[in-house]
């Protein structure tokens, strides 16, 4: 049976990046998103609902999002979904994240964390994400695309 696994998600960046380097040279940056969603509940009311999701950037795109983002950065991932599984203190655990293999910074080079357009364009990463939760042979030698 055939399987697709793609994940786009819009949001805004909940706390400064901290970017950190594997023995191999790779960056990996981990990123929390907070996804906001708006809807009617059944008695008619508006309803928000936050949803915090977890966001795996490697490479170049980890270098980039470093560099240029902060805590309210709005942007855009795409990427997949991945289950990791681990044994803590004699119990079973688990956690679903996104392997983040796209990133488009939105708001512009003047700040815009508030989400508005600035004059300034937008801006897009992108790399191969690795298979697996291992880091890619090495870090490619790109510039950042603007």
């Amino acid at each position: 049976m055939a399987s697709y696994n793609r994940v786009i998600l819009m949001g805004n960046i909940t706390r400064d990046i901290e970017l950190r380097y594997i023995q191999s040279g790779t960056a990996v940056a981990d990123v929390t998103l907070a996804v906001n969603d708006r809807r009617k509940s059944q008695t008619g009311d508006w309803v928000e609902e936050t949803t915090f999701v977890d966001v795996t950037l490697w490479g170049r795109t980890a270098e980039v999002a470093g560099e240029y983002l902060s805590k309210g950065s709005p942007i855009l991932i795409e990427g997949r979904l991945k289950l990791d599984q681990w044994e803590k203190e004699g119990q079973k655990r688990s956690k679903l994240r996104v392997v983040g293999e796209k990133m488009q910074m939105l708001g512009g080079r003047d700040g815009g964390k508030d989400g508005t357009p600035s004059s300034q364009p937008n801006s897009e990463y992108s790399e191969t994400a690795p298979a697996v939760s291992a880091p890619p042979n090495g870090p490619p030698d790109e510039d950042i695309p603007f």
